[in-house]
């Protein structure tokens, strides 16, 4: 009995065998093309017929003819095909990131090298990948993440941090050094402590020091004082090179520092190194290209 007409259902494996059985006029000679048997393909042509409810092959002592109902259904089983075939294409493209799109946001200081050194290798591993950069800080940053605006963020805090609704992968402790006027009397010191600093004059981003790096040295009750204000890492070291203050210069900019300043490491107790981590959003499969990133980074296991 012919099927209704709101239960019929297109089968791909079916107009595949339809399709093949119509280009070679025969069941038999679909058969080997195919891999079946020729009673197989009858069947399957068959039930193909019976889901459509109308003929589509008249059946000739010498092969099969389609009818009108089968020339019809050829031209969207061919579409239909032509379209799967695209979009399997496209899926294996895309997991063997032959296409894409990468969206990653960092903080300023990791777009130093961290991130730059990622995408380059990125770029040489996946060139037909596109990569989008946008800077923030970890606030921002993490907000560009829950909008989906981003699918990796590079983030820091001051402690082993957790975050609801985000995967923190740890990239690496981002240690603080201090920078020096050449001249300056401890310019030759192996490592500094706060206390050896308490007259020095800070660069820093902010005129309040719970908004700045030096910020964990405020449980301490080390108290900078701040003579300048610079919110550019290129402007801070310039401020220093001049002579008119000191500042603190995280490892992951340290070998893009002036080579007319000296960096000498802080004692971690005075301002702990920074938790560097890759955030990615809990719940959600991260895309081959963002996993690809992950494992460039160094947050992927």
């Amino acid at each position: 009995m012919p099927s209704s007409h709101g239960s019929f259902r297109l089968s791909a494996p079916l107009l595949r065998v339809f399709t093949v059985v119509a280009q070679l006029g025969s069941f038999t000679a679909a058969g080997p093309a195919l891999g079946y048997t020729q009673s197989a393909i009858s069947r399957q042509i068959s039930t193909l017929e019976a889901e459509s409810g109308v003929a589509l092959f008249d059946r000739l002592p010498r092969g099969v003819r389609l009818t009108e109902a089968g020339r019809r259904l050829l031209a969207h089983a061919q579409a239909v095909l032509d379209r799967l075939e695209v979009a399997h294409r496209e899926l294996v493209d895309l997991r063997e990131l032959a296409i894409g799109r990468l969206r990653v946001g960092a903080f300023a200081t990791a777009d130093a090298t961290l991130v730059p050194e990622a995408i380059a290798a990125f770029h040489t591993a996946y060139p037909d990948v596109t990569v989008s950069l946008r800077e923030g800080f970890t606030p921002e940053l993490l907000g560009m993440l829950a909008e989906g605006e981003v699918d990796v963020a590079v983030v820091s805090y001051s402690a082993a941090y957790h975050v609801d609704g985000v995967d923190l992968h740890k990239l690496c402790d981002d240690h603080m050094y201090v920078a020096l006027p050449r001249d300056h009397r401890r310019a030759g010191a192996r490592r500094l402590r706060l206390t050896e600093l308490a007259e020095e004059s800070w660069i820093a981003g902010s005129s309040r020091p719970e908004e700045t790096l030096i910020s964990s040295c405020l449980r301490t009750g080390f108290e900078p004082r701040i003579g300048f204000v610079a919110k550019d890492w290129v402007a801070k070291q310039g401020f220093v090179a001049a002579g008119l203050g000191i500042t603190l210069i995280p490892s992951l900019i340290a070998g893009a520092a002036r080579p007319d300043i000296v960096l000498v490491p802080l004692h971690p107790e005075d301002v702990p190194p920074r938790q560097v981590y890759a955030a990615t959003t809990s719940g959600l499969t991260p895309s081959p290209a963002t996993s690809a990133f992950l494992t460039l980074l160094g947050g992927g296991g």
